[in-house]
């Protein structure tokens, strides 16, 4: 299911302050020296990052609209605790031993306040509210909350950060956001369940934790970010995955494994590693637009995977989705 933030224009190379024990580059301490002095970015430049930016974020938008029927696969055989604690474990041994193999120091005091705030709302909140919702929802309802997750992170990151896009910005994203609401309410019937007020608490602690997530992948590279809060989680996650195994039915089949190891690895944290990065590079809230066409694609993942059946509406949605898209990607953030 589902992981935009602060918006930024493309920078100059970062220069350590007091305090600030942060990296720039992927493992190696940012430099002090003449040579890694700030300089300004040429319009090239500016293109180049745009483009690494928004090709990243859609990467990350890829693997996320696996995440629903990874863990609907993944609810075949564990129970919802069970599943929730195991991937966000798996996934802090991947970032722990990436962070540990890189010798990155240990982030500033001033950053783990905002680590937390990932940390409950991206690796915790958002996986276990969701899988709540999904064993009484179906995929194409709980994409719902994707549809609407874009425009809350845009407003957060507005609150947070004093960013203030166009008004053609807002109109862009509010149609784009409509459009995929109209659709998936229409898949699931235009009825609301029991499960709405996961998907809703979902909504917005994922849109906070991708905000200040999104803050932070400014200050250090994105998958920092997202490694430290797995592993900010593990002294909760470590005795939860224990308690949730001894009392839920663990039952290990082709589906569950496969949807585990997707939401650990691909979901939890390299989707993470390149959305954060993508959002450093392009702004928060044009990066969280990039996200509107998420729900289009889980619910192409669920006919693929899950049998789940597509209504003809589904490609006249799909290009009032690129076009918002596209509106938004040109106007500043």
């Amino acid at each position: 299911m589902t992981a935009q933030d602060s918006a930024t224009a493309p920078t100059s190379i970062a220069v350590s302050t007091p305090g600030d024990t942060g990296t720039g580059t992927l493992g190696g301490p940012r430099g002090t020296g003449p040579q890694h002095r700030s300089t300004t970015p040429g319009p090239g430049d500016a293109r180049g990052d745009a483009r690494t930016g928004t090709l990243l974020a859609a990467l990350g938008v890829t693997a996320f609209s696996l995440t629903f029927p990874a863990t609907a696969w993944g609810l075949e055989g564990f129970g919802p605790w069970s599943l929730v604690a195991v991937r966000s474990v798996l996934a802090a041994l991947v970032a722990g031993g990436c962070l540990l193999a890189l010798r990155v120091p240990l982030p500033g005091r001033r950053h783990w306040a905002g680590l937390a705030v990932v940390a409950g709302g991206v690796v915790l909140g958002f996986p276990l509210l969701t899988t709540l919702a999904l064993e009484t929802a179906t995929t194409s309802h709980a994409a719902v909350v994707v549809g609407l997750l874009p425009l809350t992170t845009a407003l957060l990151s507005a609150l947070r950060t004093g960013a203030r896009p166009s008004r053609t910005f807002w109109a862009a994203a509010l149609a784009g956001a409509s459009a995929v609401i109209a659709f998936t309410v229409q898949q699931s019937g235009g009825t609301l369940t029991g499960a709405d007020a996961y998907l809703f608490g979902a909504l917005l602690v994922c849109a906070a934790g991708y905000t200040e997530g999104g803050r932070l992948a400014r200050l250090m590279p994105g998958w920092q970010v997202i490694g430290w809060a797995l592993v900010l989680c593990l002294p909760l996650s470590v005795p939860g995955a224990l308690v949730a195994l001894s009392y839920e039915p663990v039952r290990l089949t082709a589906h569950s494994v496969t949807g585990l190891l997707w939401v650990a690895a691909g979901s939890q944290f390299l989707g993470l590693v390149v959305w954060y990065r993508g959002m450093a590079a392009i702004g928060v809230p044009k990066a969280s637009q990039l996200q509107l066409a998420q729900p289009l694609l889980t619910l192409v993942w669920s006919v693929l995977l899950l049998g789940e059946h597509l209504t003809p509406a589904a490609p006249l949605t799909a290009a009032a989705v690129l076009v918002c898209i596209a509106v938004t990607q040109r106007t500043r953030g």
